[in-house]
């Protein structure tokens, strides 16, 4: 939008016009102020060079560790302000909670409850390993005992067993010795000659005389056992050689009886 202002014309006094004279000094004035500025420049240094190009600019970053802040210093109180009131120093103490006796007391009370049934606990668990220790010796002892009697009872049987076959043996020996005795008894011995040098020596002495029994009743094989004095030997081997026996019946048959012994006993009366 455009205001326009009209202006009612006046009546303006005319002027002169200048002269052209003036206006030529005017612009020749100028023209010589500004060439003699321009000389001025020149002489005290002024140069047309073009402008430096600046260099970039380089942005350096660096860690530093800055200092907690202070604290703010109080400001000072204004003069007009009245200073308030001192507070008293129980009012800045925390106040201590009141404790009830009888909530205290029964508060101890549990406790001493729960340390008793602790005690009673671990009391109770002792108990209860010692009766297990107990008990898991008891039955130790028992399986050793039991184990001795059945080793006393196995050592008594054996020994009975072997009492029996002792009894057994003696008797089937006595039996045999009885039918040995019935089945081979002798029929006649003859006592040997007293040595004449024995006599002269005054020895005296006994001799064993090992031999068999054959089915006719007779002797065979005789042999002098050892410890029989030299001057003994011949006399009792001569008078076994006179022996006669019954001889060994077997099933209703005659059979040799082996290793039958007999000693001579030599004294002088």
């Amino acid at each position: 939008m455009t205001a326009m202002i009209l202006h009612r014309p006046t009546v303006m006094p005319m002027r002169p016009e200048a002269s052209g004279f003036w206006r030529n000094s005017l612009a020749a004035t100028l023209a010589l102020a500004l060439h003699a500025g321009v000389l001025a420049a020149l002489v005290l240094g002024w140069s047309v060079d073009k402008p430096k190009v600046e260099a970039p600019a380089v942005l350096t970053t660096q860690l530093v560790m800055l200092a907690p802040p202070a604290a703010p210093e109080p400001q000072p109180a204004l003069a007009h302000l009245a200073p308030p009131p001192p507070v008293p120093a129980a009012a800045l103490e925390t106040p201590k909670p009141q404790v009830d006796p009888q909530v205290q007391a029964q508060k101890l009370e549990q406790a001493a409850l729960a340390r008793k049934r602790v005690d009673d606990k671990k009391r109770e668990q002792a108990q209860e390993q010692q009766r297990q220790q107990r008990e898991r010796l008891d039955a130790e002892q028992r399986q050793r005992d039991a184990e001795q009697r059945v080793a006393q009872e196995q050592a008594q049987a054996q020994r009975a067993e072997q009492s029996r076959l002792a009894a057994e043996r003696a008797r089937q020996q006595a039996a045999q010795a009885a039918a040995d005795s019935r089945q081979y008894q002798p029929l006649s011995k003859e006592a040997p000659d007293y040595p004449q040098r024995a006599l002269d020596k005054n020895l005296e002495g006994d001799c064993t005389v090992e031999y068999s029994v054959n089915p006719q009743g007779r002797v065979e094989n005789p042999k002098v056992i050892d410890g029989c004095h030299p001057l003994f030997m011949r006399p009792s081997l001569a008078a076994v050689a006179t022996f006669r026996y019954q001889p060994r019946l077997i099933d209703g048959r005659a059979v040799t009886v082996p290793a039958v012994r007999n000693t001579f006993h030599y004294r002088i009366q």
